[in-house]
């Protein structure tokens, strides 16, 4: 079988369009079209159900999904072991504090010591890396969680990403004359990071629980909205330190004196059951030489 039929097959499958598979992989769609007609025939079933809003898998393709990845799986070990690359493309999903603040370090090492090795960054939170990993759209994720369980996806820990509670320099609480309790903060405007932040939810549980609670809670899915907010003077809000730190220096925050949070656990997430190709590896042994 030409392992080209299944390529497209799994691109469908991840993408749910035949437009964007065909984007994806660089060819017409009719294309597309004609290597799925020739694994139906070649199967005897239907994979597809072709829908106005897309390609949906049928039972017959949800089983065939997962056999196709490891026949690839196992056609990409083969030609690495071939022809000893250790290069390509590494496609990695991480929350954006990571990105803009601790990702770009290891991104330009790398470009030094393994140019070979391309490196992709996606923004995206916990559901959206651990989709990724599962689709197969993502080689790697990196997540800001405290335990992390998915059936289908192993993690370890590589480091710990240090909290701030922040406020702009005008606001009431920014010279407290005694440590902020929570009955205060449960009175405060928040800017919260998007639903799935698990530091974000923990800190909404929190306020919420305390009795009579009024806190305003805003939520975005952007790092820079929340601390533009705050230094804006309109509340309070929970970020990774690293995407503080330089705003803190300059003044233009300054942290509460309130309740102290744990530091979040970094953890490097795969899929279970695939290959982690040589390039994946580099990308790994660099995130862990700068996590030290």
């Amino acid at each position: 079988m030409d392992t080209r039929l299944l390529d497209t097959f799994t691109t469908l499958a991840r993408t749910g369009s035949f437009t964007a598979a065909a984007a994806e992989l660089h060819m017409a769609q009719s294309t597309v079209t004609v290597h799925i007609r020739a694994l139906e025939r070649e199967f005897g079933t239907r994979l597809f159900d072709r829908l106005p809003t897309g390609a949906l898998l049928t039972e017959s393709g949800r089983r065939l999904l997962e056999r196709a990845e490891d026949v690839l799986d196992a056609v990409a070990r083969l030609k690495a072991d071939g022809d000893g690359a250790a290069g390509g493309r590494v496609v990695v999903g991480a929350p954006e504090s990571l990105c803009s603040s601790r990702l770009p370090e290891v991104v330009a090492a790398l470009r030094t010591s393994r140019p070979d090795v391309e490196i992709i960054l996606y923004a995206a939170g916990t559901a959206g890396c651990v989709e990724g990993l599962r689709s197969g759209r993502l080689d790697l994720a990196l997540l800001l969680e405290e335990a992390a369980d998915f059936p289908d996806v192993t993690t370890e820990p590589i480091g710990r990403e240090p909290l701030a509670l922040v406020c702009a320099p005008g606001h009431p609480l920014a010279a407290a004359p005694r440590r902020v309790t929570w009955e205060h903060l449960a009175a405060e405007d928040f800017f919260l990071l998007e639903q799935g932040c698990s530091y974000s939810d923990d800190l909404e549980r929190r306020l919420l629980a305390v009795p009579g609670a009024r806190p305003r809670l805003t939520r975005f899915g952007s790092v820079d909205a929340a601390r533009s907010c705050v230094c804006a003077g309109l509340g309070l809000a929970l970020l990774p330190l690293t995407t503080v730190d330089e705003h803190l220096r300059q003044g233009r925050l300054v942290q509460v004196n309130g309740p102290r949070f744990a530091d979040v656990p970094v953890r490097l997430a795969r899929h279970r059951r695939r290959w982690t190709a040589p390039a994946a590896q580099a990308f790994t042994e660099a995130l862990r030489a700068h996590s030290d």
